[in-house]
């Protein structure tokens, strides 16, 4: 009888256990534990980050912060973090919680274009992935990565082509260049190097009359036109004349610095730089912005015609008029010129 109450009583004892070890685990492990009334949340946990970091994070998103420790270290998550970006549905037990956290590591959208420069690029990328923006420059402008792969530091922001792209946000610098390099090479397939090789340029001097005929215009009907006046000028040996070399020329200028020149003036003529079109022919060193897409296309697809002029319509503004001839060329600018004085637009 002894003996049987004894057995009775351990395994009263092993019920009590188990339950309390059943509470623990549903607690634990298999509880809802958000705190969050959204569909799902996300944390960003930098590389390098260790646990505190991550439970500052969670904490604000969890009912019981204490429960998911007690997991996180069963789980030996806490020296095993995982940088990325990682989402977090509502309703999710901490189990859940730490599998996503751990091996989940979902990609982000990164998406750029029309940056001016290198520095404008790096600072675009810095505000999506987590690599800031000098860790990024130093990436775009190392010396021997533009050698290797035929870029200067004039034609470097020719290869990052202007379009929306799958990254881990904890992507670095480097596997950023690197993506975008191959992105570049993607980009460049045999129809378009073909298409190149056939209007005599390059992929790199492809890119740079692209980045003045985006800048020449916004209306995506009138590239392939404005793309024609300048491949014809080319053919014929005639400086470009291209107004928006010599603002990128006169914002490289101290005096110039925090300005916008909304009227070209013969003054802006007389800059020296090679990216003066007015005093040098053919194409500049490089490009002067990132063209978009349409723009690459337009010069790949220039039209074939027989303009050699165009100037900025004053009664159909953000359109131009094309002229074959320079007494036409010179009818059409001084239209547009008294538009712009009785606009009070001098400079």
């Amino acid at each position: 009888m002894y003996i049987k109450k004894i057995l009775l009583a351990i395994v009263g004892l092993g019920l009590i256990a188990a339950g309390f070890f059943a509470n623990f685990v549903y607690k634990a492990m298999l509880k809802p534990n958000t705190a969050f009334n959204n569909e799902s949340a996300f944390i960003f946990i930098p590389t390098g980050s260790n646990y505190q970091y991550v439970r500052n994070e969670l904490e604000p998103l969890l009912n019981d912060i204490e429960a998911f420790d007690a997991l996180a270290k069963q789980k030996e998550y806490i020296t095993h973090i995982k940088a990325g970006r990682f989402e977090i549905k509502k309703g999710m037990s901490n189990n859940d919680i730490i599998n996503s956290i751990r091996s989940k590591n979902l990609p982000i959208r990164v998406s750029f274009n029309n940056q001016e420069s290198l520095e404008k690029l790096a600072g675009r990328i810095s505000d999506q992935i987590e690599a800031d923006s000098l860790s990024l420059i130093k990436a775009m402008t190392d010396t021997s990565f533009l050698k290797a792969n035929h870029f200067t530091r004039a034609s470097a922001l020719g290869m990052y082509v202007p379009n929306s792209y799958e990254f881990f946000w904890n992507t670095s610098a480097k596997d950023f260049r690197e993506r975008m390099l191959k992105e570049n090479k993607a980009f460049w397939n045999t129809s378009r190097l073909d298409k190149a090789k056939a209007i005599g340029l390059t992929p790199e001097e492809v890119i740079t009359l692209a980045s003045i005929v985006h800048e020449e215009s916004k209306q995506a009907s009138e590239l392939p036109r404005i793309a024609g006046v300048y491949m014809n000028r080319l053919k014929i040996g005639m400086p470009l004349q291209a107004d928006p070399t010599l603002k990128f020329a006169a914002y490289q200028l101290p005096e110039y610095q925090g300005t916008v020149i909304k009227r070209v003036l013969n003054v802006h003529k007389e800059i020296d730089s090679p990216y003066n079109t007015y005093q040098n022919r053919g194409l500049p060193p490089g490009l002067i912005a990132m063209p978009d897409i349409t723009a690459i296309d337009a010069v790949l697809n220039y039209e074939k015609h027989k303009y050699l002029y165009f100037v900025a319509d004053a009664k159909r503004l953000g359109f131009h008029k094309f002229a074959k001839t320079l007494s036409q060329h010179n009818a059409y600018a001084a239209e547009y010129w008294r538009y712009l004085s009785s606009q009070g637009i001098r400079k």
